[in-house]
């Protein structure tokens, strides 16, 4: 039996006459790695702010299954406002990061990380200011839980440093710390190798095989097919908003259409 955490149904999202995602369908299931890929410009991106919350599509659903319970959390909606807000999106066991680093770069590593269990804490203004207990044992909670994430990436020396003096392959470890701070069951990363150099590709490839392997299903956009290949146990492909492959690596390597629209041949 299938064990789906994630299904986007004949999802479409249309801007005017561009069709950034056209009846696009795929599942996700529960403990695997799976890449999105395509050319600039293929619909990767918005697939990622349909599920997230950050657009609302124009036709078709997402649907995340956490712990058994089905909730439709994206689907066709009249207004502008998202079909549920994404933060309760994060709470519900989804995070991502972005293909460009928003990091608070005036912030140390560990104010960083500390922001990502925003969406998981109850303390209101009145708890903060009067320190009542819940509100200190939620400081303590969240505290011990950052500095666990931020060890997990491999930061634990830098913890204290300001984000801005970081290289760029620590500030995307960085924002998966963060990321990871909300005890996500799926986690979405987009383009996180970009800009990287192949040390630190190689790493990153190291720490999400090590993200999987604690349970964390991974949706990922790349355009190194190297990571792609080396790391996913499935691929999906978009091209101009449209699903052309679904398969295993070595499947999509070989695909005529999928060589013809992104791969191209030696």
């Amino acid at each position: 039996m299938r064990d789906r955490i994630l299904t986007i149904d004949e999802l479409s999202k249309f801007y005017g006459g561009v069709r950034a995602v056209d009846n696009v369908s795929f599942d996700i299931e529960r403990g695997e790695i799976l890449s999105l890929i395509g050319p600039n410009g293929a619909g990767k991106t918005t697939l990622f702010n349909c599920v997230t919350g950050l657009t609302n599509p124009t036709t078709g659903r997402v649907v995340f299954d956490r712990k058994g319970r089905e909730k439709t959390i994206s689907s066709r909606k009249e207004s502008f406002k998202p079909s549920i807000k994404p933060d309760r999106i994060n709470a519900l066991g989804i995070a991502r990061t972005f293909q460009n680093i928003r990091l608070f770069n005036t912030l140390t590593v560990l104010n960083n990380v500390k922001v990502g269990r925003h969406a998981l804490t109850k303390s209101n203004f009145f708890g903060a200011i009067l320190r009542s207990r819940s509100q200190q044992k939620e400081e303590k909670d969240t505290l011990r839980k950052s500095i666990r994430h931020i060890v997990f990436v491999g930061l634990e020396e830098k913890i204290l440093d300001i984000a801005s003096s970081l290289s760029y392959g620590d500030q995307r470890r960085v924002e998966i710390a963060r990321a990871l701070a909300s005890d996500p069951d799926l986690l979405l990363l987009d383009e996180p190798a970009a800009g990287m150099n192949p040390k630190e590709t190689s790493d990153l490839m190291s720490l999400i095989r090590r993200i999987r392997d604690t349970g964390v299903t991974i949706l990922l956009i790349e355009h190194d097919m190297k990571v792609v290949m080396e790391i996913s146990d499935r691929i999906v492909v978009l091209d101009y908003g449209k699903k052309i492959a679904d398969g295993k690596p070595q499947d999509i390597r070989n695909d005529r259409k999928v060589i013809e629209a992104y791969l191209g041949t030696d």
